[in-house]
């Protein structure tokens, strides 16, 4: 078998108004219409393999990435390094999964292969640990009002808690009292300034204030990571626990090393490659903090990868973020990811498990290329 073409879809799918920020709080950024990129990797057989950029990611490194694997067979490929050059390392290079639209290039690798051997993804990952992976709602920079009706849909569809973003500037102390008044203590907040509380006396106060509503599930990134002075003022002070959102295994362990080896976090939101993130909450792991997946309001593919590789990952037992299905208009798979309860089912489907809606995709389309 030999991998004989990419096609490549340039995308940009839109969020739902008013469903991440209030319109007082919408952003002039325009995030969610940076494109993203859909791959598609074609074989000299019937099969094929999928995969999703990050936003914004340059159409050269996803070129590039996609003529690193042309002509190659993908039953050869080392699922864990999919551009592995041991022949051009030095003896002494650790370096794994890296290279150009990496993270994409991995997902349709491992799809390919998961559905050339009829096995889920999660199995090339060492095998899912669970039959379900727990998921949390999930908005943006919302008045008291808008969040009180937000936390009202998630009761509908189920969920047990909601991951937030915000800043110190904005009403907080109203914010998640009015999410108490409509889901109680049990509906937990993972709160999500974006390192946007400045600095350890402002969270500290903030946390005091909302400590007597008893819904705060966890204080992610309130002040620059940077700052870790800060880090040990706050985890000393506050009742509930702190995290960072780390993208590799040397900031889990910077984190823990902090402080006189006492550590400044409780948890951690991790990220990376499928592979990658095994290969960080198994750093989290061996110092028995929890973790969980972040994401950054993707479409479907690259949520569908971020469950398999929860699902593979003994200690993501927090709530993930697979958000792209009811923030965007379209997640451009088939089947949408589906959640019961507070989880999302384990897929156990060959590959990843999902499909391209082709439809949806041409929608949403602003170029196409296939490179061979």
């Amino acid at each position: 078998m030999k991998i004989t073409s990419v096609a490549v879809w340039t995308v940009v799918v839109p969020i739902i108004p008013g469903r991440v920020h209030s319109p007082i709080y919408t952003d002039k950024s325009g995030w969610d219409l940076v494109p993203k990129h859909i791959i598609r990797i074609d074989t000299d057989t019937e099969f094929s393999g999928i995969g999703e950029t990050w936003r914004g990611m340059p159409i050269e490194e996803v070129r590039d990435g996609a003529r690193q694997l042309i002509g190659r067979d993908p039953e050869a490929i080392a699922p864990q390094d999919i551009f592995g050059r041991q022949a051009e390392k030095a003896d002494d290079d650790m370096t794994v999964g890296a290279g150009p639209a990496y993270d994409a290039c991995e997902m349709a690798v491992l799809d390919l292969v998961g559905r050339v051997r009829g096995v889920p993804v999660h199995t090339l990952l060492g095998g899912a640990v669970r039959d379900r992976v727990r998921a949390d709602y999930w908005m943006g920079h919302q008045t008291p009002e808008d969040g009180r009706r937000a936390v009202e849909r998630a009761l509908r569809h189920g969920f047990k808690g909601v991951k937030i973003k915000c800043r110190i500037e904005e009403p907080m102390y109203e914010r998640l009292k009015a999410m108490h008044d409509v889901g109680g203590s049990e509906f937990k907040v993972t709160v999500d300034p974006n390192e946007r509380f400045h600095t350890a006396a402002q969270t500290i106060e903030l946390a005091e204030r909302l400590e007597p509503l008893g819904n705060v599930e966890v204080f992610e990134d309130p002040i620059p990571k940077t700052d870790i002075e800060g880090y040990e003022e706050i985890h000393r002070a506050i009742s509930f626990p702190l995290a960072m959102h780390l993208g590799d295994g040397p900031g889990v362990v910077r984190a823990l090393q902090a402080d006189g080896g006492r550590g400044v976090v409780d948890c951690v939101n991790l990220g990376g490659s499928m592979f990658g993130f095994q290969r960080n909450a198994a750093t989290a792991a061996a110092a028995g903090l929890p973790c969980w997946h972040g994401s950054g309001n993707d479409l479907g593919i690259a949520d569908t990868s971020y469950v398999h590789a929860a699902a593979a990952a003994p200690n993501c037992t927090m709530a993930s973020d697979f958000v792209g299905g009811w923030t965007r208009e379209d997640d451009l798979i088939v089947e949408p990811i589906t959640y019961e309860n507070g989880y999302v089912p384990t897929p156990m489907k060959p590959g990843l498990g999902c499909d391209l809606d082709y439809d949806a995709l041409q929608r949403y389309t602003q170029s196409h290329e296939e490179l061979h």
